[in-house]
Order: structure tokens, then sequence, then C-alpha cells
């Protein structure tokens, strides 16, 4: 059945989260992250998250589009297909998180359908700390469909870096625990397989974490409250054990930030994340 346009524009109840200390820092382990602004109250501004510990506190508003009924999603054929998350202002242990979610959009492919929710956060101070654009693929099942055409990728000449890093053999579970993701096909080799996956697959969101990592300590001098945006196309999935390699190029500026452009490959050379998006304040 296809998904259920009628539900486009559709806005669910909030959602109201603590944060903890404890929560902030096993996010930051669950994608082996230790910028110390996670982990030293001693350190000017104190502790604040990384700035994706913001998919921790919108989890449950985005769960309430994805299983609304009414919507049609079907959990096995899903798959994410792209996140674009702008942060606000950061978020800190002790904070009072309030989420909202909405199905801003949801489009036919030839291979499937798209459903973008887009998922907003307000502290306890009224102030807005994040927006992001959450993209579901529903696949169609349908063999022998054909590809959607894109545009072709630009030709960036050499990066500015490249980092490699390794994901570890128990990184989903670990990942499934902070971030509250518990999709089984991270999880549960059966269920993966029963998917059409080739085994247990690494969140998309994690391996983003990974690379949100790679533009903090590499463009924002360690300061992750100067990351302002990433955004993410997840074109191939990453398995647990394998390295990925994410390579850098400067895009240009806008008001009081620089822009920088980002893709990130598997160990075969195959991109697992194109169209990679970092905005810093300057």
């Amino acid at each position: 059945m296809p998904l259920n346009k009628a539900c486009v524009g559709r806005e669910y109840p909030p959602v109201t989260t603590t944060v903890t200390l404890e929560a902030i820092q096993n996010y930051a382990r669950a994608y082996n992250d230790d910028n110390p602004h996670f982990f030293d109250a001693n350190l000017a501004g104190g502790i604040v998250a990384p700035p994706m510990f913001g998919v921790v506190v919108t989890w449950l508003s985005l769960l309430k589009a994805v299983s609304d009924p009414e919507a049609g999603v079907n959990p096995l054929r899903l798959v994410h297909g792209e996140q674009d998350m702008e942060f606000a202002n950061p978020i800190r242990p002790d904070d009072v998180i309030t989420s909202t979610s909405k199905i801003a959009s949801i489009e036919s492919r030839s291979t499937g359908e798209t459903m973008v929710v887009e998922l907003n956060a307000h502290n306890q101070r009224a102030e807005h700390v994040q927006k992001t654009l959450f993209t579901l693929f529903i696949r169609s099942g349908v063999k022998g469909a054909p590809a959607e055409v894109r545009p072709p990728e630009p030709q960036r000449g050499d990066p500015m870096f490249v980092v490699a890093q390794t994901i570890d053999p128990d990184q989903t579970y670990r990942y499934a625990e902070a971030s509250g993701d518990r999709n089984p096909i991270h999880v549960d080799e059966s269920v993966a397989r029963m998917a059409g996956l080739p085994g247990i697959i690494v969140h998309g969101l994690c391996t983003m974490a990974f690379t949100s990592r790679v533009v903090i300590d590499k463009l924002c001098g360690g300061d992750p409250t100067r990351l302002k945006r990433l955004a993410v196309r997840f074109t191939k999935p990453v398995l647990p054990g394998q390295t990925i390699t994410t390579k850098v190029w400067r895009e240009g500026e806008k008001t009081r930030r620089m822009v920088y452009a980002y893709e990130t490959y598997n160990p075969d050379g195959q991109a697992v994340i194109k169209g990679g998006v970092a905005e810093i304040a300057l």
C-alpha cells in the first residue's frame, strides 16, 4: 500500500525530555567521541551535548509520525534516506527539551516513496535548539524498477583533508541503547536478513555522528557549539567492523558561516554518505 498523502501537514503532540549528564556522555561514547566539551565541567561554558544528541530528545516525536497507522509506513521496507539538522543553541545537562513532529511531505519516486518528517525542539527557556528534516525512503519492492536519475556529483578536486574511522564490532548495540533507536535491523541478524540486508547494519545516524566528530575536530577547533548545520544523504549501509573514510572540501561562505562539503566511503571506495554539508560559525 502506498503512503497516505492525506497525512501531509499532520502534527503530533509534543514530547518532553529531561536531559541528564549520563545520557549526554553515553551518546558521545556510543560513537567513540571523547571531546572534552562533553565530559569536562571545568571548561569554559561547561558541558554541552554533542550536536547530534538532538536525535535522542526528538526520537519519540519521530516515532509518533513514523508509526502513525494512517500514514502507512512499512518498517521492513524503510531505510533512512537523508538527514538535515540545524543547531540553533546547544543542549546542556538538566535542560528540559520539548520536541514536536510534523509530516512535511510525501513523494512518489521510481523506486519507492519518501516521507519527510520535520522535528523541532525547544528548551525550558523557549529557546529553539534544533530543527531536523528526517527523510525516510520506503522501498517499492518491485524488482527491476528504474533507478532515480540524479545530477552528476560536482568535480571538487583534492580534498582539504581525509580522516579514517573504524566502526567497532559492537557499535550498533551501544548506539541503539544510547540513541533509543532499537530497530532490529541494527541488532538482530535474522531480522536484518529478512529485510533484505547482508546482516546487521550500522545506524545511518551513527555513521553521521562519526562524521560530525570529523567536522568538529577538524573545522571547529574542537568546539561543538560552532557547528550550526549538518546534512547528509545516505547512499549505502555501513557494516560493523568496517573503516569509513571522510573527505572534506571547502565549499564557500554565507552570512557568518563557512560552508564545507564532504563525502564518506567504505573500504571498497563506495560512498556511504554523499552530499554532506557542514556549516560552521565564524
